[in-house]
């Protein structure tokens, strides 16, 4: 039970995730919209936070749903536009998004696979959101793909490199999207990470420009602060904008 509501819990590495790299699904009966986020596989085994990020999207929507989170086993290559060198730590980022995003949308795979079992409509929408690279890779496949009617992008890194310039040269397929980012991401020694301010405020304006209804919400905090409350919203001004 969250907030007093009955879920069905699936492990999909058994139910739907057949390819591999498992995930969760949470769903209730006869779901209205099908949520997917990419996560950590440690969110995976916790779940505590996820659970916490479902109960804060149903505290403020009414409407059943479907949750699925899908594992990520390596973060930076695998939600990754392009390869690029390290802005912190060591790990170069690699170039798995495009493998990524095809193995979610892929017929027989992960999207036609969750629809038909949790019993969705056939143009029941689908919001695809993340944190931080899972809502940069989010933010990517609503330039590269039209399988989702909303992106749900929180505290997206689209400091990344070249970013901006790919932005500025594509479309974006979806028409709703959200952003966010917390009001001191920006207040670090890292000169990357110090542009992120600015380009977000870049992106919106992209998005405005190219008539996307779109959002940018400013949070409190640094990027490490509140990310499934920060997740929670954008899913839900998404849903919010796609039920009116």
């Amino acid at each position: 039970m969250i907030n007093g509501r009955k879920w069905q819990c699936d492990d999909l590495l058994a139910t739907i995730h057949a390819a591999g790299k498992g995930g969760l699904l949470l769903q209730e009966p006869e779901p209205r919209a099908l949520l997917v986020q990419p996560v950590e596989q440690e969110e995976i085994v916790a779940r505590k936070e996820l659970f916490e990020e479902v109960s804060a999207i149903t505290a403020a929507v009414s409407m059943p749903l479907a949750v699925a989170f899908l594992a990520v086993e390596d973060w930076n290559k695998e939600l990754s536009p392009w390869q690029a060198p390290a802005v912190f730590g060591k790990q170069d980022f690699g170039a798995g998004a495009e493998e990524t995003l095809k193995s979610i949308e892929a017929i027989e795979a992960i999207l036609p696979a969750l629809k038909s079992h949790c019993a969705l409509a056939e143009d029941a929408p689908v919001v695809l959101g993340g944190y931080s690279l899972a809502a940069l890779f989010s933010l990517w496949s609503a330039y590269e793909s039209t399988s989702f009617d909303a992106i749900a992008a929180a505290s997206p890194s689209v400091w990344f490199p070249g970013w901006l310039d790919y932005a500025k040269a594509h479309e974006p397929k979806a028409g709703i999207i959200y952003l966010s980012l917390g009001d001191r991401e920006d207040k670090t020694r890292n000169p990357i990470m110090r542009t992120v301010s600015t380009c977000i405020e870049e992106q919106h304006a992209l998005l405005q420009d190219a008539g996307i209804k779109t959002t940018l919400t400013w949070n409190p905090g640094n990027h490490f602060q509140h990310p499934e409350q920060r997740c929670a919203k954008g899913f839900t001004w998404c849903l919010e904008q796609l039920f009116r």
